[in-house]
């Protein structure tokens, strides 16, 4: 609870993946995916209940041994490639609100983006109740500029993605930043149901040493690669990692 508002951490775990199958459980340093995001649910300072929603009796089974609530199973409906992920919220929400359980804010957590760290999510809300938002959505900085992108023809030819005058400099273009995926949080109200999780204008900074995308096999080894790089930080008086 921050503020006299309550919160729910819901993390979304299907158990099918294409690019990584299994994802969810695949194993980092002893840990699955899942359980980087549920410790640090649990680790925050202002989450009230941390749920995983899901259609895999096997995720259940883990998410409730590692603490999490996992009250019933996903829909099939709602667990499809082309399910959207507000709707398997709108649901969770609505089955626990049948048990009495009433939340202010929702923080969605996903678990492709297991590097968030529980001060990441407190931040999160403190800038979201502090300025009395709505919604807010976890950004990262971005390295390849989209001035410096091109699509290609047909017969491979290029062309700039955006238009730009030539004498513009790198380092005079405008900084960007990309949804990262880690923490979207939004207030549980009517508007929550018809709510795009891409249309939130409201933006929470994290560092790019902690956006660790995981899609495909390669993602894995990056984020083995990054956690190892801020493991070793820790001694240099990095926020910790957990």
């Amino acid at each position: 609870m921050y503020k006299g508002k309550r919160f729910l951490a819901l993390i979304p775990a299907r158990g099918g993946s294409k690019g990584i199958p299994g994802k969810n459980l695949v194993e980092v340093q002893g840990k699955s995916l899942i359980q980087y995001s549920i410790e640090a649910a649990k680790k925050s300072n202002y989450i009230d209940q941390v749920v995983v929603s899901t259609d895999s009796e096997e995720i259940q089974s883990v998410a409730m041994q590692l603490g999490a609530k996992v009250p019933f199973l996903r829909p099939p409906s709602l667990a499809t490639d082309t399910s959207k992920t507000i709707d398997a919220v709108v649901y969770t929400v609505d089955k626990l609100k049948e048990v009495d359980e009433y939340f202010d804010y929702v923080a969605l957590l996903q678990p492709t983006q297991p590097l968030r760290q529980p001060f990441h999510i407190d931040e999160a809300i403190e800038a979201l109740v502090g300025k009395s938002l709505e919604a807010i959505v976890s950004v990262s900085p971005v390295q390849e500029h989209p001035l410096l992108m091109r699509t290609m023809n047909e017969d491979g030819s290029l062309q700039p993605f955006m238009k730009t005058p030539s004498t513009v400099r790198r380092q005079d273009f405008t900084k960007v930043y990309r949804v990262n995926g880690a923490i979207y949080i939004a207030k549980i109200d009517e508007s929550l149901r018809d709510r795009s999780l891409n249309d939130i204008e409201n933006s929470y900074v994290m560092s790019e040493e902690y956006d660790a995308d995981i899609d495909v096999p390669f993602d894995l080894e990056v984020f083995k690669l990054k956690l190892v790089h801020l493991q070793k930080k820790i001694s240099g008086g990095i926020k910790c990692i957990h």
